[in-house]
């Protein structure tokens, strides 16, 4: 082999191994940049879950303290739901005052039974000429109720027949007795001055209005005598409270 060739194929094999140094260099520094990134991203990954814990603990203390919080809040609604249901009860109660109101302005009461009342007849001419009896009815019973209007009234007379009274001209008003309370109804007539009256009452008869039960009960014994018989000239009036 000459000295040209050896000299050529020398310089060949220098060229193949620096160019195999060369691809060996670039491939180490591929390597290392590669190694570089994954490291970073491994960085950056761990980094991101480091937070990710801390940001999921946190939320799970605000959503602990949500949670506690629901129910305080739910206790404030149920709270005010009671509050508007004492008020829907309070308003039960302008139900109940209307109620109140009805029975003062009268007229609204049922009316009274002759057992509710203890009821006597008392004499209260004003005077010698004028004879008047007077029926005091006082509530005994458990409620208000009603007298409104007139009384029936028979007179039962000693020779024991009786005799219906004629009503007055007068217009009845509204009577509502309250337990304990009195109302009374009188019964004027004509006194008998000649001596010759064909009336001798004993009994009143009474029949409460809107009532079908009577109670009897005596003539009062100084009571001046009636002009007889019984006609115009005995009457009976509404019944009223008493003063």
């Amino acid at each position: 082999m000459s000295s040209s060739t050896t000299a050529r194929t020398t310089r060949r094999r220098a060229l193949r191994v620096a160019a195999a140094a060369l691809v060996a260099t670039a491939g180490l520094t591929l390597t290392a940049c590669s190694g570089g990134d994954a490291t970073g991203a491994q960085s950056a990954g761990n980094a991101g879950s480091s937070s990710a814990p801390e940001s999921s603990g946190a939320g799970s203390s605000n959503g602990a303290q949500g949670t506690d919080a629901k129910p305080d809040h739910a206790k404030s609604g149920s709270g005010g739901g009671a509050s508007s249901r004492a008020g829907s009860g309070g308003a039960a109660s302008p139900r109940a005052g209307s109620g109140s109101g009805a029975a003062k302005g009268g007229g609204k009461s049922t009316f009274c039974r002759t057992n509710e009342l203890m009821m006597e007849a008392v004499d209260s001419s004003p005077d010698s000429d004028t004879g008047e009896v007077t029926v005091q009815m006082t509530n005994k019973g458990a409620r208000t109720c009603s007298v409104t209007g007139f009384a029936g009234v028979d007179l039962k007379d000693a020779d024991g027949t009786s005799a219906p009274v004629q009503r007055g001209g007068e217009q009845p008003r509204i009577t509502d007795v309250k337990i304990g309370d009195t109302a009374t109804f009188s019964i004027s007539y004509t006194v008998d001055s000649s001596g010759d009256s064909l009336a001798s009452p004993t009994h009143i008869i009474v029949t409460l209005p809107n009532e079908t039960h009577s109670a009897s009960l005596k003539w009062p014994a100084d009571a001046l005598k009636p002009a007889g018989p019984y006609d115009e000239k005995i009457k009976v009036h509404p019944v009223g409270i008493a003063n």
